[in-house]
């Protein structure tokens, strides 16, 4: 069996769970039909908010299910606090992916990672947020509202919702990164 035919495997337990109308059509169909996501936990911290926001209201439009986390206003808060509910959400199971927002991405990146099960990438450009996906199976996307524009961002945002695991060789690296968080390596 190869790569593509678990794919498909995987989509039609995807739709099973997810569920088809009487009709035969698929609610969510065009959600996003390149990779498996449908449920999205976004967050930010003050600096990230208006970021958020506009990002929120953009995979909104393309059919995606948000839940946000947080901040909802700009009054300064502490990112920690929003980061990791994303990431709480991802690892819980309640969102298949997670996007968190902040100044630079970086700090958020750090607390997202300590989080059982995830793999967060701080992503600034395309080129990152592809490899994040294809090499990493990154599950948490963290992004530094202010060092792009919004278009950028939701761009960022998309590829990498869109963008499938490659899975092959990058498998054995995963399952070592994970081994690292089990402390068996």
């Amino acid at each position: 069996m190869n790569q593509e035919d678990i794919g498909k495997i995987v989509q039609n337990v995807l739709n099973s769970f997810y569920g088809k109308n009487k009709g035969g059509e698929d609610p969510d169909k065009g959600v996003n039909e390149k990779d498996n996501v449908l449920r999205v936990a976004v967050g930010s911290d003050h600096g990230g908010f208006d970021a958020k926001e506009a990002l929120k209201k953009y995979l909104n439009s393309l059919g995606y299910h948000i839940t946000d986390v947080g901040t909802f206003d700009t009054d300064s808060v502490d990112y920690p606090d929003y980061a990791v509910k994303v990431a709480r959400k991802v690892a819980g199971g309640e969102c298949e992916r997670g996007i968190m927002i902040d100044g630079a991405g970086i700090g958020s990146s750090m607390v997202c990672n300590k989080v059982r099960g995830i793999r967060a990438a701080l992503c600034y450009n395309l080129k990152t947020v592809v490899n994040s996906r294809e090499h990493n199976n990154a599950n948490v996307l963290t992004l530094g509202g202010p060092l792009h524009s919004v278009d950028e961002l939701c761009e960022m945002a998309k590829v990498w919702l869109e963008t499938r695991f490659a899975g092959g060789r990058h498998w054995k690296r995963i399952n070592k990164m994970m081994a690292v968080e089990r402390n068996e390596i």
